[in-house]
């Protein structure tokens, strides 16, 4: 699944193609896409149409453009396992796989399409209502997003809360990174890469972790987040991709994530692959013993 870097990468993409563009005409190919709105196809399309692009915005794993004329409203995003979101011209040939076509008149660039393209159907767009955060005032997510935390690229992430929650919990510190509702937008593949990085074990108890180190596992989860995205993010097929069908990068310098039988780059001895939340988990049993 997309992770932040590969979402972050698809908002900034669309962020100067839409900012400002109206939405002409909408059709929605397969209504499974819209299982988190709120109504049927035709309402979608009706509270769409005619409407006006802000700056796109994301949350961990979440995105969505706000709306105007101001009403309080977002077009979210949720790319699911295999959500694309591409701009085409509008004399393109249709993508594969389109659910839902967004036809849009730019100020600047004229016209564009935004095709909403998902192999597997787990994303979807929906229409949501904006609604304040507690933490920070005048700032505002959807419905829909509102108990996903902040994601530690996030300039009001809050570093303290954080790591005193995390003193708190009694789980492993792997499940605890991987809780959108404690910290957003680390999926599997980061937090393999920062745990190998801090050389902490994906099962290390969270209340047993010292203050330093859990500093120092944060410090790492922002360093590979912020490689990642430099580089494009992570792609191991073609599901994953920006808003002009590019992969990304980043799968050429991971680590651990993957690379089971091979050497670990610190030490030498193999990365393992082991058993977790019926997936896996990818470390160095040397570097990254449970203290």
């Amino acid at each position: 699944m997309p992770e932040l870097p590969e979402v972050e990468v698809v908002r900034a993409g669309l962020e100067p193609a839409v900012v400002g563009a109206v939405v002409t005409s909408v059709a929605v190919l397969d209504e499974r896409s819209l299982k988190r709105h709120d109504g049927p196809a035709e309402d979608f399309i009706a509270r769409l149409t005619g409407r006006t692009f802000l700056a796109p915005r994301r949350r961990g794993k979440f995105l969505w453009i706000p709306l105007a004329p101001a009403g309080g409203e977002a077009l979210v995003v949720h790319l699911g396992m295999s959500g694309q979101v591409l701009l085409r011209a509008p004399d393109a040939a249709a993508d594969p796989l389109t659910r839902i076509r967004i036809e849009i008149a730019h100020p600047d660039h004229g016209l564009l399409r935004v095709a909403f393209v998902d192999q597997r159907i787990f994303g979807s767009m929906a229409i949501d209502q904006l609604v304040e955060t507690p933490d920070v005032a005048g700032d505002t997510v959807p419905t829909q997003v509102a108990h996903i935390a902040r994601d530690p690229l996030d300039p009001a992430f809050d570093d303290r809360r954080f790591l005193a929650s995390l003193a708190r919990r009694n789980t492993g510190i792997k499940r605890a990174l991987l809780d959108q509702t404690l910290i957003s937008g680390v999926g599997n593949i980061y937090a393999d890469e920062s745990l190998w990085a801090a050389r902490v074990h994906y099962d290390q108890p969270t209340s047993t972790l010292s203050r330093a180190r859990a500093t120092t596992l944060l410090a790492e989860v922002r360093l590979v987040l912020g490689r990642a995205l430099a580089e494009g993010g992570t792609s191991f097929d073609a599901q994953y991709v920006n808003v002009n069908g590019a992969s990304g990068y980043f799968s050429h310098s991971l680590n651990a994530y993957g690379q089971q039988g091979r050497g670990c780059p610190r030490c030498g001895r193999t990365i393992v692959r082991e058993r977790f939340m019926n997936r896996g988990s990818h470390l160095c049993t040397f570097c990254q013993r449970i203290r």
